[in-house]
Protein backbone atom coordinates (compact mmCIF):
# COMPACT_ATOMS: atom_id res chain seq x y z
CA UNK A 1 0.00 0.00 0.00
CA UNK A 2 1.45 3.50 -1.13
CA UNK A 3 1.46 6.38 1.53
CA UNK A 4 3.40 9.24 2.17
CA UNK A 5 6.67 8.23 4.46
CA UNK A 6 8.37 12.09 5.00
CA UNK A 7 8.01 14.28 7.57
CA UNK A 8 4.33 15.03 7.87
CA UNK A 9 4.79 18.64 10.10
CA UNK A 10 6.33 19.70 6.62
CA UNK A 11 3.08 18.99 4.91
CA UNK A 12 1.22 21.10 8.01
CA UNK A 13 3.64 24.00 7.28
CA UNK A 14 3.19 23.83 3.47
CA UNK A 15 -0.45 24.57 4.01
CA UNK A 16 -0.63 26.92 6.19
CA UNK A 17 -3.12 24.64 8.76
CA UNK A 18 -3.17 22.23 11.18
CA UNK A 19 -3.86 18.88 9.46
CA UNK A 20 -3.60 16.50 13.06
CA UNK A 21 -1.17 14.43 11.27
CA UNK A 22 1.37 14.42 14.95
CA UNK A 23 -1.48 13.11 17.04
CA UNK A 24 -1.87 14.89 19.96
CA UNK A 25 1.26 16.80 19.82
CA UNK A 26 -1.06 19.10 17.21
CA UNK A 27 -2.85 20.18 20.00
CA UNK A 28 0.01 21.59 22.17
CA UNK A 29 2.75 24.63 21.80
CA UNK A 30 4.80 22.18 19.93
CA UNK A 31 3.00 21.72 16.93
CA UNK A 32 5.34 22.74 14.28
CA UNK A 33 2.20 25.26 12.73
CA UNK A 34 2.39 27.45 15.95
CA UNK A 35 5.92 27.75 16.29
CA UNK A 36 7.02 28.15 12.34
CA UNK A 37 4.10 30.41 10.31
CA UNK A 38 6.59 30.61 7.04
CA UNK A 39 6.22 27.41 4.98
CA UNK A 40 9.08 24.96 4.48
CA UNK A 41 12.07 25.32 2.14
CA UNK A 42 14.87 28.04 1.93
CA UNK A 43 14.15 31.79 0.27
CA UNK A 44 10.33 31.42 1.68
CA UNK A 45 10.18 35.40 1.65
CA UNK A 46 10.72 35.23 -2.10
CA UNK A 47 7.88 33.50 -2.78
CA UNK A 48 5.15 35.85 -4.14
CA UNK A 49 1.35 35.61 -4.35
CA UNK A 50 -0.14 32.48 -5.32
CA UNK A 51 -1.80 32.26 -8.79
CA UNK A 52 -5.30 30.99 -9.46
CA UNK A 53 -4.28 27.39 -10.41
CA UNK A 54 -2.05 27.54 -7.10
CA UNK A 55 -4.89 28.44 -4.83
CA UNK A 56 -7.19 25.28 -6.30
CA UNK A 57 -3.93 22.72 -5.95
CA UNK A 58 -3.04 23.67 -2.47
CA UNK A 59 -6.80 23.21 -1.67
CA UNK A 60 -6.42 20.02 -3.31
CA UNK A 61 -3.35 18.86 -1.45
CA UNK A 62 -4.01 19.83 2.06
CA UNK A 63 -7.59 17.41 1.51
CA UNK A 64 -5.09 14.84 0.24
CA UNK A 65 -2.64 14.75 3.12
CA UNK A 66 -5.37 15.59 5.93
CA UNK A 67 -6.57 12.03 5.07
CA UNK A 68 -3.51 10.30 3.80
CA UNK A 69 -4.18 9.29 0.30
CA UNK A 70 -1.83 9.86 -2.79
CA UNK A 71 -3.38 11.01 -6.43
CA UNK A 72 -4.91 8.10 -8.18
CA UNK A 73 -6.79 7.06 -4.77
CA UNK A 74 -7.88 10.80 -4.79
CA UNK A 75 -9.23 10.92 -8.54
CA UNK A 76 -10.78 7.63 -8.13
CA UNK A 77 -12.95 8.94 -5.12
CA UNK A 78 -13.82 11.79 -7.30
CA UNK A 79 -14.75 9.86 -10.40
CA UNK A 80 -17.18 7.97 -7.64
CA UNK A 81 -18.44 10.98 -6.95
CA UNK A 82 -19.36 12.39 -9.84
CA UNK A 83 -22.28 9.91 -10.32
CA UNK A 84 -23.78 11.32 -7.02
CA UNK A 85 -26.11 14.81 -7.33
CA UNK A 86 -23.69 16.90 -5.20
CA UNK A 87 -20.26 15.48 -6.38
CA UNK A 88 -18.67 18.16 -3.63
CA UNK A 89 -20.98 16.83 -0.90
CA UNK A 90 -20.44 13.08 -1.92
CA UNK A 91 -16.70 13.31 -1.64
CA UNK A 92 -16.12 14.86 1.13
CA UNK A 93 -18.72 11.51 2.70
CA UNK A 94 -16.30 9.48 0.70
CA UNK A 95 -13.15 10.36 2.26
CA UNK A 96 -14.56 11.24 5.81
CA UNK A 97 -16.30 7.76 6.01
CA UNK A 98 -13.16 5.82 5.40
CA UNK A 99 -12.55 3.12 8.10
CA UNK A 100 -9.18 4.66 9.67
CA UNK A 101 -10.97 8.30 9.61
CA UNK A 102 -13.66 6.97 11.65
CA UNK A 103 -10.78 5.57 14.22
CA UNK A 104 -9.10 7.81 14.85
CA UNK A 105 -12.34 10.44 14.82
CA UNK A 106 -13.87 8.17 17.34
CA UNK A 107 -10.42 8.66 19.56
CA UNK A 108 -9.12 5.14 19.21
CA UNK A 109 -5.85 6.29 17.15
CA UNK A 110 -4.09 9.52 18.25
CA UNK A 111 -3.35 10.24 14.55
CA UNK A 112 -4.74 8.91 10.88
CA UNK A 113 -1.78 6.79 10.46
CA UNK A 114 -2.02 5.49 14.11
CA UNK A 115 -5.58 3.95 12.76
CA UNK A 116 -4.26 2.96 10.07
CA UNK A 117 -1.78 0.72 11.61
CA UNK A 118 -4.42 -0.23 14.24
CA UNK A 119 -6.78 -1.40 10.48
CA UNK A 120 -3.90 -3.12 9.08
CA UNK A 121 -2.74 -5.11 11.81
CA UNK A 122 -6.24 -6.32 12.35
CA UNK A 123 -7.37 -5.04 15.48
CA UNK A 124 -10.61 -3.27 14.68
CA UNK A 125 -14.03 -4.46 13.91
CA UNK A 126 -16.52 -3.74 11.52
CA UNK A 127 -20.03 -5.45 13.10
CA UNK A 128 -18.39 -7.76 15.23
CA UNK A 129 -16.00 -8.87 11.62
CA UNK A 130 -12.03 -7.95 11.45
CA UNK A 131 -11.11 -5.71 8.49
CA UNK A 132 -7.67 -4.90 7.60
CA UNK A 133 -8.99 -2.26 4.71
CA UNK A 134 -8.07 1.31 5.98
CA UNK A 135 -10.18 2.42 3.04
CA UNK A 136 -12.99 0.56 4.20
CA UNK A 137 -16.46 2.80 3.82
CA UNK A 138 -18.29 2.86 6.90
CA UNK A 139 -21.98 3.14 6.64
CA UNK A 140 -24.34 4.31 9.02
CA UNK A 141 -25.48 1.75 11.80
CA UNK A 142 -21.62 -0.04 11.68
CA UNK A 143 -20.58 -0.54 14.69
CA UNK A 144 -16.45 -0.20 14.86
CA UNK A 145 -14.74 -2.09 17.74
CA UNK A 146 -11.49 -3.03 19.19
CA UNK A 147 -10.79 -6.58 19.26
CA UNK A 148 -10.33 -7.90 22.98
CA UNK A 149 -6.41 -7.68 23.21
CA UNK A 150 -4.56 -6.29 26.30
CA UNK A 151 -1.87 -4.24 24.78
CA UNK A 152 -4.14 -3.07 22.36
CA UNK A 153 -7.11 -2.16 24.78
CA UNK A 154 -4.63 -0.53 26.80
CA UNK A 155 -3.39 1.69 23.76
CA UNK A 156 -6.88 2.51 22.77
CA UNK A 157 -7.96 3.44 26.66
CA UNK A 158 -5.23 5.58 26.97
CA UNK A 159 -5.62 7.71 23.71
CA UNK A 160 -9.57 7.60 24.36
CA UNK A 161 -8.33 9.10 27.99
CA UNK A 162 -5.67 11.56 26.62
CA UNK A 163 -7.77 12.77 23.74
CA UNK A 164 -9.63 16.50 24.40
CA UNK A 165 -11.30 16.36 21.12
CA UNK A 166 -14.66 16.59 20.12
CA UNK A 167 -16.68 13.63 18.75
CA UNK A 168 -18.26 14.58 15.82
CA UNK A 169 -21.71 14.71 15.90
CA UNK A 170 -22.21 11.98 12.84
CA UNK A 171 -20.64 9.04 15.48
CA UNK A 172 -21.30 7.94 19.21
CA UNK A 173 -18.79 6.17 21.14
CA UNK A 174 -19.67 4.11 24.12
CA UNK A 175 -16.67 3.93 26.30
CA UNK A 176 -15.86 1.54 28.70
CA UNK A 177 -13.76 -2.05 29.50
CA UNK A 178 -14.36 -2.71 25.66
CA UNK A 179 -15.14 0.64 23.88
CA UNK A 180 -16.84 0.68 20.25
CA UNK A 181 -18.29 3.34 18.34
CA UNK A 182 -20.76 3.69 16.11
CA UNK A 183 -21.98 5.69 12.84
CA UNK A 184 -25.28 7.65 13.23
CA UNK A 185 -25.21 9.62 9.93
CA UNK A 186 -23.28 9.67 6.73
CA UNK A 187 -21.13 12.97 7.45
CA UNK A 188 -20.97 16.09 5.36
CA UNK A 189 -18.83 18.78 4.72
CA UNK A 190 -19.65 20.48 8.00
CA UNK A 191 -18.02 17.62 9.69
CA UNK A 192 -14.35 18.01 8.68
CA UNK A 193 -12.25 19.29 11.33
CA UNK A 194 -10.93 21.51 9.11
CA UNK A 195 -11.56 24.16 6.59
CA UNK A 196 -12.30 22.82 2.90
CA UNK A 197 -13.56 24.72 0.05
CA UNK A 198 -15.08 22.33 -1.63
CA UNK A 199 -15.64 24.06 -5.08
CA UNK A 200 -12.11 25.17 -5.48
CA UNK A 201 -10.94 20.86 -5.47
CA UNK A 202 -13.91 20.42 -8.08
CA UNK A 203 -12.63 23.05 -10.68
CA UNK A 204 -9.52 21.53 -10.73
CA UNK A 205 -9.96 17.98 -10.77
CA UNK A 206 -12.94 18.07 -13.33
CA UNK A 207 -10.80 20.25 -15.46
Amino acid sequence: MARNTGPVCRLCRREGTKLFLKGFRCDTDKCAVSRRQNPPGMHTFRRGKLTDYGVHLREKQKVKHYYGVLEKQFRQYFEEAERAKNTGEALMTLLESRLDNIVQRLGFATSRSQARQLVRHGQITVNGRKLDIPSYHVRPGDVISVKPRGKVLELVQANLAENKREIPEFLALAPGPQPEGHMVRSPGVEDVSIPVQVQLILELVSK
